[in-house]
């Protein structure tokens, strides 16, 4: 039989830590990473705890959860299937869930948005419910009331009743326009989108674009010429992007909201016969998989995607194990710089 030292030294932890990840000790100071490294490899040598090998050993015979309380968790997605599909980003967020929830070997039922909510069924049979992405209040207080156990990736309600863990993107976004200034750039430019909020559209609310028109006033550099949103489509970073440089004045860079945004800029650059970056450059959010296969490859902002996922399984799991207070858990980003930018090197 495997022993717990054993898959301590795999590791290289302490026995006392293998014992209490397995045995889900909410109180536990360790890295997401480590905690899976534990679980996957005491899945890979085929050791059970005292307390799941007691079930395994029940009457009926079926296999159990390894985690406590965890017998299946919803995923509701604010988007639906063909949105998701587009999006790179939050197709990480998901994977992170599955991924978490496959390492711990518990069940992971999708629910996606549709014209109308969700059938509540879905989220009363579940242990708990991760909603990723956006919601309108509407949304949240549905969701409060048919699920048992709540937590929210990617957002984060404006209230301290719910687990949620995102990355601040107000910061996130302080840090980039601070970068590109000490690179050199001045006139600088932001395409996005239109929020609605609870169904009302505003066209500078959303994050990003909020905190752009904030920090650009804030260093006396802010045109609101260069500010630019639409309703989201497929075509919309193409659509903007393009409008931006047939300005009489263009700017020297543009900051897309997210990376998709970024790929239809780059379309519309090549069009207009413009180079990247020596035209103008371009910065973004999100650091999709394809962001280093542009030519040039996209500086922008990463945020961990997948890493959100994963959190979220986990302050459900917390909760399973007792844990009533509320908690909100903030994941760092980073600016990755590539071509699609000056080098500090370059700058005159």
């Amino acid at each position: 039989m495997v022993t717990i030292k054993e898959i301590a030294n795999a590791v290289g932890v302490s026995s006392a830590t293998v014992s209490r990840v397995l045995n889900y000790d909410a109180t536990l100071s360790i890295s997401s990473k480590k905690r899976q490294a534990v679980i996957e490899t005491a899945e890979a040598l085929n050791y059970a705890t005292p307390r799941n090998r007691n079930r395994a050993n029940g009457t009926n015979g079926a296999a159990q959860a390894v985690v406590p309380g965890a017998g299946k968790i919803a995923l509701v997605h604010f988007l639906r299937p063909p949105q998701e599909l587009t999006d790179p980003y939050y197709i990480g967020v998901r994977l992170g869930i599955e991924n978490r929830c496959r390492a711990l070997q518990v069940e992971v039922v999708k629910v996606y948005h549709t014209d109308s909510l969700p059938e509540a069924t879905l989220l009363r049979d579940a242990s708990g419910v991760i909603a990723v992405g956006r919601h309108t209040n509407q949304e949240v207080e549905w969701l409060r009331e048919h699920s048992r156990t709540l937590a929210f990736a990617d957002f984060s309600p404006a209230s301290d009743l719910d687990d949620s863990v995102e990355s601040d993107i107000h910061l996130a976004m302080r840090k980039l326009l601070s970068a590109i200034r000490d690179r050199g750039y001045r006139r600088i430019g932001f395409i996005g989108w239109i929020e609605d909020i609870n169904q009302v559209p505003h066209h500078f609310i959303e994050r990003r674009c909020r905190t752009f028109i904030d920090w650009m006033k804030e260093a006396d550099l802010f045109d609101p010429e260069l500010c630019m949103t639409e309703r989201l489509t497929p075509d919309s970073g193409y659509n903007l992007a393009r409008a931006m440089m047939q300005k009489e004045d263009p700017p020297e860079i543009i900051i897309t909201c997210n990376d998709n945004m970024a790929i239809g800029a780059y379309r519309a650059m090549l069009e207009l016969g413009l180079k990247i970056p020596d035209d103008v450059a371009i910065a973004s959010f999100n650091d999709i998989p394809v962001a280093q296969l542009l030519n040039p490859p996209l500086s922008t902002v990463h945020i961990p995607a997948e890493l959100i996922g994963e959190t979220a399984v986990d302050l459900l799991l917390e909760r399973f194990a007792g844990r009533e207070v509320a908690k909100k858990v903030i994941l760092a980003t980073e600016v990755i710089w590539r071509d699609s930018t000056r080098n500090v090197d370059n700058i005159v």
